[in-house]
């Protein structure tokens, strides 16, 4: 399967293949939570500058955002595998939850106008 048409399951499998032959084991899940924390953290440090009213440091003009960004993705499928959430059905539910709820709220938010 190409990379780019791999489903969220399909990732979830790839990152405990990784996990358990090349980095040995999984973090414990405090550990992990402390990794996404710190990977958001570089993501909105690049978005903060890039997009954002501060002035991009030298060192980070050439960040790949796509990179930062499927860092944060790895440590979410991380977690989601060892505390068995499958992200597929997750993400399935979260779009229906937001479906509901949300019909109308944001096409009649007069501040999105």
């Amino acid at each position: 399967m190409k990379p780019d048409t791999k489903s969220l399951q399909d990732l979830q499998e790839d990152v405990d293949q990784w996990i358990t032959t090349v980095g040995v084991r999984y973090f414990n899940e405090l550990t992990n939570l402390a990794i996404l924390t710190e990977e958001v953290g570089e993501l909105a440090r690049i978005i903060a500058r890039r997009y954002g009213e501060q002035s991009e440091k030298e060192s980070d003009q050439g960040a790949d955002l796509g990179d930062e960004m499927a860092d944060v993705l790895w440590v979410l499928i991380a977690l989601a595998n060892q505390t068995d959430v499958n992200l597929t059905d997750a993400f399935h539910k979260n779009m229906a939850k937001k479906n509901a709820r949300d019909s109308n709220r944001h096409i009649n938010n007069p501040k999105l106008k």
